[in-house]
C-alpha cells in the first residue's frame, strides 16, 4: 500500500522497515532477515488492530476518502454482467461523475447507477471528483424511469463529497435537479437499494439514496455537510473538523441507530482499500440479501414502505 493516512504514520514506519529488510535480503542472498521482518510484521498487525479498533468519526472520514478504496466502476466490473452504459440526460450533456446503465446482478436484470470519483489525476478531473452536475442527476432520473417502465430493480452506489457547487451547475438548476432525483426515488414502483461505498455527501447523496434499503460500508460516512464545511460555519474554523465529525453523527454505527441506514457491511481490517476483493464480495452478499427481501413486493407496497421509512427517520435512537 502506497497511501497511508495521517494516523497510520507509525504503521507506515514499521511496514516500511520490514520491506527494507526484505529488499536488502533480495540483494544479498546470504542475509537472513526473515526473523526480524516477521517480528516487524507482527508488530504492524497488532498496531493495525489497535488503530482500527477505536476509529474516531474524523478518522472514519479519512478512511472513507482513501484514494485506493474500490470505486463505483470497480463494483460494476466485479459484480455486474452484461453491463451496458447509458449516457446523457437528453437535455444538456453527459455527466461523467455519474455512471449507470443496464446490467445483470446474479443473472437478475437491474439498473445500476453510481458516483465515480476516478482513481488518478486524469480520471478524477474527468469525473469531477465524483461531484455531479444537474445533468448527472437528470441522467439518473432517466435511468430510474427506464427501470420503472420495465420493472427492473435499481441499485445505486453512493460515493460523493456532494453535488458540484459551481456557477454553471447553479445556472442549470442544480437544486431543482437534486430535488427531482429525490422525488423520482420516491415514485418508482420497483425495488430501490442504495449502498454508501465511501462518502455520502449532502443532497448529492440523498438524490440517489432515498431507497427501500440503505446499506453503508463499515468505514463509510453519510452526512448533510462535510466536517470541514460544518466547522467553517459553526466555529468559523475548518480546523475544528474533528469536533464537527463527532457532532454530525455521520458513521454507519450512528446512522443505523437513527434509522437512516438499514445495514452495515463489514470491511476488512484496515479498511476496504487493504482487501478490495473481500470488500466487494461482502457488498455482493449484502446486495443479494436485500434484493431477496424486496422481491415479490408489488409497486405500491414498495413506494409506501419507502416513503414511510423516510418519514420515520430519527424516531430510533433519539435518546442516545
Amino acid at each position: 500500500m502506497t497511501n497511508y493516512l495521517d494516523f497510520e504514520k507509525p504503521l507506515a514506519e514499521i511496514e516500511g522497515k520490514a520491506e527494507e529488510l526484505r529488499a536488502l535480503a533480495r540483494q544479498n542472498e546470504e542475509m537472513d532477515v526473515e526473523t526480524e521482518a516477521a517480528a516487524l510484521d507482527k508488530k504492524a498487525a497488532d498496531m493495525l488492530v489497535e488503530l482500527y479498533g477505536k476509529l474516531t468519526p474524523w478518522r472514519k472520514c479519512q478512511v472513507a476518502r482513501h484514494p485506493e478504496r474500490p470505486h463505483c466502476k470497480d463494483y460494476i466490473k466485479a459484480l455486474f454482467t452484461e453491463y451496458t452504459p447509458l449516457a446523457g440526460d437528453r437535455n444538456f450533456a453527459d455527466d461523467h461523475a455519474v455512471m449507470g446503465g443496464l446490467a445483470r446482478f446474479n443473472d437478475i436484470p437491474v439498473v445500476v447507477i453510481g458516483h465515480e470519483k476516478g482513481d488518478d489525476t486524469k480520471s478524477r478531473i474527468e469525473r469531477n471528483f465524483g461531484m455531479a452536475r444537474p445533468e448527472g442527476y437528470r441522467k439518473a432520473i432517466r435511468l430510474m424511469e427506464i427501470a420503472d417502465k420495465f420493472g427492473l430493480p435499481v441499485i445505486t452506489l453512493v460515493d460523493t463529497p456532494g453535488a458540484y457547487p459551481g456557477k454553471g451547475a447553479e445556472e442549470r438548476g442544480q437544486s431543482e435537479a437534486i430535488a427531482r432525483s429525490t422525488e423520482k426515488c420516491l415514485q418508482i414502483g420497483v425495488p430501490l437499494i442504495s449502498i454508501v461505498i465511501g462518502e455520502g455527501g449532502s443532497g448529492g447523496a440523498v438524490a440517489f439514496a432515498t431507497a427501500n434499503r440503505v446499506a453503508m460500508l463499515e468505514h463509510s460516512v453519510y452526512s448533510v455537510i462535510s466536517p470541514e464545511g460544518c466547522a467553517s460555519i459553526l466555529w468559523k474554523d475548518s480546523e475544528k473538523m474533528r469536533e464537527a465529525a463527532e457532532a454530525l453523527r455521520l458513521t454507519a454505527e450512528d446512522l443505523t441507530a437513527l434509522g437512516v441506514a438499514d445495514k452495515t457491511i463489514p470491511e476488512p481490517l484496515g479498511g476496504a482499500h487493504r482487501d478490495k476483493d473481500t470488500t466487494i464480495q461482502s457488498v455482493s452478499e449484502a446486495l443479494a440479501a436485500m434484493l431477496k427481501e424486496l422481491s415479490g413486493k408489488d409497486g405500491q407496497t414498495l413506494i409506501k414502505e419507502r416513503r414511510s421509512k423516510f418519514l420515520n427517520i430519527g424516531s430510533k435512537g433519539l435518546a442516545a
